[in-house]
């Protein structure tokens, strides 16, 4: 089987697969959470698109113009069907820009706390991007580096 005659919705889910993912989600978080912890997330640029993802994610989400916005997201509402249609129109525009765009990836849904089994959602990286960098930009994830 090629990758042009991949069908992901048919797929079997292969345990080591998944598997190798969810290293690879654990790792980018521990990743991510070093750096916060040695620079405050307002000084941090994680993309060379940082400023296009802001952007367009407050073109589409308009709600997250202010901190508030973005401090504490809702799995319910990024997985609901109006959520992912949301989502999918902001990811397309960065498809061919970002790569590993679509990768799976942990995300703190309050960026007042650490990373937990009950305030993680796995999310795709775009999204990820999305809600830290505006994270960062407003100042919230800096009590990370203040707290160390």
């Amino acid at each position: 089987m090629s990758l042009n005659t991949f069908d992901a919705e048919t797929a079997d889910n292969l345990e080591d697969i998944e598997k190798q993912f969810a290293v690879k989600a654990v790792q980018q978080m521990e990743t991510y959470w070093n750096l916060l912890q040695s620079i405050p997330g307002s000084k941090l640029k994680l993309t060379k698109y940082d400023d296009e993802i802001v952007e367009e994610v407050l073109k589409d989400f308009p709600e997250f113009a202010s901190p508030e916005g973005v401090a504490k997201v809702s799995e319910d509402d990024m997985k609901s069907a109006a959520g992912k249609a949301r989502w999918r129109n902001f990811l397309k525009k960065f498809e061919d820009k970002v790569q590993d765009y679509n990768f799976g990836t942990l995300l703190r849904s309050d960026a007042s706390k650490e990373y937990d089994q009950h305030g993680t959602i796995f999310v795709v990286r775009l999204q990820f991007y999305a809600i830290e960098i505006l994270r960062n930009r407003y100042g919230l994830n800096d009590w990370v580096c203040q707290k160390k």
